[in-house]
């Protein structure tokens, strides 16, 4: 089970393996309080797609389908979050973005969620 937490919701024990998915680490969070076991910044959209989206929901679809391009050729680092989810069993996606619809971690869990889908299909 994968699911997707906003870095200032309150961490709860069954938040499971908690992974850090953006690229800058958030503002006025300490690592004590983020409470995260892996800080992931490289699975992030890459600093040109991240400034040229600047959370405009109006270049979200724009955003989403050059981030899923992105996530094309991160396919190990994909592995990695499958396979930790399958070791772990509950896995939890985190991100500091305001905007809990329109942000890299929603991406991310779709894409996964697709691979699994399609993994089950086979």
């Amino acid at each position: 089970m994968i699911r997707i937490k906003g870095v200032y919701d309150e961490s709860e024990q069954n938040d499971g393996y908690r992974i850090l998915v953006d690229r800058l680490w958030p503002r006025g969070m300490s690592k004590e309080k983020l409470k995260i076991d892996l800080w992931l910044k490289e699975i992030a959209p890459s600093n040109e797609l991240r400034k040229s989206f600047g959370h405009d929901t109006q270049k979200w679809d724009e955003f989403r389908a050059k981030y899923t391009d992105e996530l094309k050729e991160k396919k190990d680092l994909l592995s990695l979050i499958e396979q930790t989810e399958q070791e772990k069993g509950k896995l939890t996606l985190i991100y500091a973005a305001k905007d809990q619809k329109h942000n890299n971690a929603v991406v991310l869990l779709e894409l996964l969620t697709k691979n699994a889908s399609n993994a089950n299909i086979r």
